[in-house]
C-alpha cells in the first residue's frame, strides 16, 4: 500500500520572509533553493519531496525547471517577492523562469542551491588565523561548483564581516541591486559566503554590509586581486590565473644564493611616473634596456598594490592583493616581473602592512566597527599620515597580512619585500600625541613585533632566496637577526644613521668638512651591528628636501664632483646600495609623481657623466666580490686611514673570502694631492680601475694612468707596504692589486 507523500511546507514567519525580500538575512540558504521536507529522506532519492524557493519580486509567474526530468514546477507568491512551490522528484539541478508581464520567460540559474564554496579546513584555519593561502579562499573566484549533479561555472565570493549583520554582493551582473544576493553567515567567526552561477572574470562588485546600527555601507572586497582604475572604487573579478611563466632558470638560482651576501646594486623607482604613461607591458622593455646600461642588479618598485591618492606614492593602500589597475592587468605584471628575472634582475617591492587610509570604501570601520584598525584610537590612529593602524593582536588581521606578504612571493615571484615604516609599527608612542602602554607600562607594541617576527620567518621559510628589508629608522636591537635568536628576522636593514650623517657632511662646504670627519666615519661604529642596506630613497629627495644635486656645495662642476665622489663612497661603504630614479643622473630638480623624470638632462655631458659613473661603478660593483661578499663580516673591511682630516681623506681596503683585495680611497676636500702615501697590506703592483675624476665623466683628470708599486721600506697604518698615488679633487679612486 502506497502511502501519500506530506507535501506541506513549513510556514515562514512574515518578518522572515520580509527579511529575504530585502535581502537583509543572515541564512538565506536556510530558507531559499531547494529543501527535502523530510530530513529522513536520503539526498539521492529521487523521489522525495521537495520545496522550493526563490525571490523573484515584482514577477508575475514564477516556474522551475528541473535539470533531470525537465518537468515544470509552478511556484505561488508567498509574500515580499517570494515564491515557493513543492514536487517529489527529490533534490535537483534546476533553472528558474520567471516573466514579469513583459510576455518573455527569463532563465537563471539559482544562487542558493549550492552547498558553499569553501571547507571546513579552510574555516578552521581562517578561525585559528593560520591560514598561509588566504587569498585561494577568500575573496571572489571564478569556477567551476557542483550543484546537485552537474559542476556549474560561475563565481564565489567570501568576505570576513564579523560584526555585520547582513552582507550582500552587489555588481555589474545584478545591477548593483545587493538585495538579489544575500549572502548567508558560514561561522561565528563571521565568515560569509556566496556561489553566484554565471558570473565571470571582469565583472564590478562590491560588498554591501548591514551593520549593527541598521545601516548599509558599500566595501569594496579587501580580498579583490583586480581592482577599477582610480579614481574608481569597485572591485574586479580577476581571471583565473593562467599565466605561464618562463624565469625557472633565475627562480631556481635565487633558491640556491644567499641575498644578503650577494651584490645588490638597487635602483629604486616610481612605475607611475619613471617614464610617465608606459604600461606594465612596455615598462618591460624600456626598464630592462635602462638597467642593461646603469648596471643595477635589482629594482625595487615602490608599492604596487591599489591605491586611490596617486599623491600617496603607493603608501596609502587600499587593495592588498590587487596590483595597481593604472598600469595594466595583474598577469601584465607578471609578465614584467618575468621580464625582469629572465634578463637576470631582481624585483623587489615596497609592502606597507602599517597603516591603511580612512577612505570609505577601504578596510577602515570595514563592517561598522574597527575590525582590521585597533578599536582603541590611541593605538588605532597614526596621526602624522592621517591613516590607521593594524590590530596586530587580533589573529585574523595578522592572517590578512602575512598571507599578503606571501601571496606577492608566491603570485608574483617577487625576490623581496621592502616593510615600510617598521618603527612605526614597533612603538606605541610613535606618531601618537597619547599613547596606551604595553602589559609592562613600556612603549614597544608586542604584538606588532609578534606579527614581524611571523611574517619574516614564514617567508623565509616558504621562499629561499627571498629577502626582507626593514625600513627602521630607531636603533631596536635584533633588527636583522633570526627570530630563532631572539631577533625580528628581517635579512637586511635601511641604514638610516648611514644617510642622515653622510648627507650631512656631504652637504657641507668642503672648507669644513675637516671639522666633521666623524660623520663620514661613524657608520664604521656599528657597521656589523645589523645587515645594511644603504639608502638615497624617495625619501631623501621630496618634500622640499631638494635633490641630491641640490645638497651639494659649490659651482655645477664641483656638485658633480661631489655627487660622483659621494657614489664611490657609497658603493665602497659595507652594505647593499639603493638609489632612487633621477639621483644616477644628478637631476637638479626635486621629484615629483606629476612630472616624472628630466631625461633630457643626458645631453648635457654633466649629467651624462653621472650617470656613466654610475654604471661603471655598478660594472666594478658586479665583478668584484670584495664589494659585497663579506659585506656583514668585519674581515671584510681593513682600514686604512681614517683619521686625515685635515686632508678629509679617508681610504680602507674591502676584501672577499677568497682573499681578493680593492683598495677604496676618497678626498672630499677641493684639493688634489699629489704622492699621498697609504699603507697597503699587499706589495707589488697595484693598478687603479675606476676614478671618479677621469675626463668621460665629466672629472679634471687627476687619475694614475700607470700602475702603482709599494714600498716596504716605508710601512704604513699598521701595513708592511705603501705606494704613492695621485687623488683627485672631490674624487673616488679604486684600486686592485695586481696577480
Amino acid at each position: 500500500m502506497s502511502t501519500t507523500p506530506n507535501l506541506t511546507p513549513p510556514l515562514i514567519p512574515d518578518a522572515e520572509l520580509l527579511a529575504l525580500g530585502e535581502g537583509r538575512h543572515s541564512g538565506p540558504h536556510g530558507v531559499l533553493g531547494q529543501h527535502l521536507l523530510d530530513p529522513t529522506d536520503a539526498v539521492g532519492d529521487t523521489a522525495a519531496p521537495v520545496v522550493l524557493r526563490v525571490r523573484r519580486p515584482l514577477a508575475e509567474s514564477v516556474t522551475v525547471i528541473l535539470a533531470t526530468s525537465g518537468e515544470r514546477v509552478t511556484l505561488s507568491h508567498l509574500a515580499h517577492g517570494i515564491w515557493q512551490g513543492t514536487h517529489i522528484h527529490g533534490l535537483d539541478d534546476y533553472q528558474i523562469a520567471t516573466e514579469y508581464g513583459d510576455g518573455v520567460e527569463h532563465l537563471e540559474d539559482d544562487p542558493y542551491r549550492f552547498l558553499p564554496s569553501i571547507g571546513d579546513l579552510d574555516l578552521f584555519l581562517i578561525g585559528e588565523g593560520r591560514h598561509e593561502r588566504l587569498w585561494e579562499v577568500m575573496g571572489s573566484h571564478v569556477r567551476e561548483h557542483w550543484g546537485t549533479h552537474e559542476a556549474v561555472a560561475g563565481t564565489s565570493f567570501t568576505v570576513w564581516a564579523p560584526h555585520a549583520a547582513a552582507v550582500r554582493v552587489v555588481g555589474s551582473f545584478n545591477d548593483w541591486d545587493g538585495a538579489k544576493h544575500a549572502m548567508r553567515r558560514l561561522n561565528e567567526g563571521g565568515i560569509w559566503e556566496l556561489f553566484i552561477p554565471g558570473v565571470s572574470a571582469h565583472a564590478t562588485y562590491k560588498f554591501q554590509i548591514l551593520t549593527a546600527e541598521g545601516v548599509w555601507i558599500d566595501k569594496a572586497d579587501p580580498m579583490a586581486r583586480h581592482t577599477e582604475r582610480p579614481p574608481h572604487t569597485a572591485s574586479v573579478i580577476a581571471s583565473t590565473n593562467e599565466y605561464e611563466w618562463n624565469d625557472s632558470d633565475w627562480m631556481n638560482r635565487r633558491a640556491a644564493t644567499d641575498p644578503h651576501n650577494s651584490p645588490m646594486s638597487v635602483y629604486e623607482l616610481h612605475a607611475m611616473s619613471w617614464r610617465p604613461g608606459l604600461s606594465y607591458v612596455e615598462l618591460a622593455d624600456e626598464l630592462i634596456e635602462y638597467l642593461d646600461q646603469t648596471g643595477f642588479t635589482h629594482v625595487e618598485f615602490m608599492p604596487l598594490a591599489e591605491h586611490p591618492f596617486g599623491g600617496s606614492w603607493g603608501y596609502q593602500v587600499t587593495g592588498y592583493f590587487a596590483p595597481t589597475s593604472r598600469l595594466g592587468s595583474p598577469d601584465e605584471l607578471r609578465y614584467l616581473i618575468d621580464r625582469l628575472h629572465q634578463a637576470g634582475y631582481g624585483v623587489l617591492m615596497d609592502w606597507v602592512p602599517g597603516h591603511f587610509p580612512k577612505d570609505s570604501f577601504g578596510l577602515a570601520r570595514f563592517d561598522g566597527q574597527a575590525l582590521y584598525e585597533h578599536p582603541d584610537p590611541r593605538l588605532g590612529e597614526q596621526l602624522d599620515w592621517g591613516t590607521l593602524v593594524f590590530n596586530y593582536g587580533n589573529s585574523q588581521v595578522r592572517n590578512f597580512l602575512v598571507a599578503n606578504a606571501l601571496y606577492w612571493l608566491e603570485e608574483f615571484h617577487i625576490d623581496g619585500l621592502r616593510v615600510d615604516a617598521v618603527a612605526s609599527m614597533i612603538y606605541r608612542d610613535y606618531s601618537r600625541n597619547e599613547w596606551l602602554p604595553n602589559a609592562d607600562g613600556g612603549r614597544e607594541y608586542y604584538e606588532a613585533i609578534d606579527f614581524l617576527k611571523e611574517v619574516n620567518a614564514t617567508a623565509y621559510k616558504l621562499y629561499p632566496g627571498i629577502v626582507m628589508i626593514a625600513e627602521e629608522s630607531t636603533s631596536f636591537p635584533g633588527i636583522t637577526r633570526p627570530t630563532d635568536w631572539g631577533g625580528i628576522g628581517f635579512g637586511l636593514k635601511w641604514n638610516m644613521g648611514w644617510m642622515n650623517d653622510n648627507l650631512r657632511y656631504i652637504s657641507r662646504d668642503p672648507i669644513h668638512r675637516s671639522y666633521h670627519q666623524g660623520d663620514l666615519t661613524f657608520s664604521f661604529v656599528y657597521a656589523w651591528s645589523e645587515q645594511y642596506m644603504l639608502p638615497i630613497s624617495h625619501d631623501e629627495v621630496v618634500h622640499g628636501k631638494g635633490s641630491m644635486w641640490t645638497k651639494m656645495p659649490g659651482d655645477d662642476w664641483q656638485k658633480a664632483a661631489n655627487m660622483r665622489a659621494f657614489y664611490g663612497y657609497q658603493w665602497g661603504h659595507p652594505g647593499k646600495q639603493l638609489l632612487f630614479m633621477g639621483q644616477e643622473i644628478g637631476q637638479p630638480n626635486e621629484w615629483s609623481e606629476e612630472r616624472g623624470i628630466d631625461w633630457w638632462l643626458l645631453e648635457n655631458p654633466t649629467f651624462a657623466g653621472i650617470q656613466r659613473w654610475v654604471s661603471d661603478l655598478n660594472q666594478l660593483y658586479r665583478d668584484t666580490p670584495a664589494m659585497w661578499e663579506l659585506d656583514n663580516d668585519p674581515a671584510g673591511l681593513q682600514w686604512g686611514s681614517a683619521d686625515d682630516a685635515g686632508h678629509s681623506v679617508i681610504t680602507f681596503i674591502r676584501r672577499d673570502r677568497s682573499g681578493g683585495e680593492l683598495l677604496c680611497v676618497y678626498n672630499f676636500s677641493n684639493s688634489a694631492l699629489d704622492d699621498y702615501r697609504i699603507g697597503v697590506p699587499t706589495g707589488g703592483a697595484w693598478r687603479e680601475v675606476l676614478n671618479s675624476d677621469d675626463l668621460r665623466y665629466g672629472g679634471s683628470g687627476v687619475v694614475n694612468p700607470s700602475d702603482l708599486l709599494t714600498d716596504s721600506a716605508m710601512p704604513l697604518q699598521g701595513h708592511a707596504q705603501s705606494l704613492a698615488l695621485r687623488i683627485p679633487p672631490l674624487g673616488a679612486t679604486f684600486l686592485k692589486p695586481i696577480d
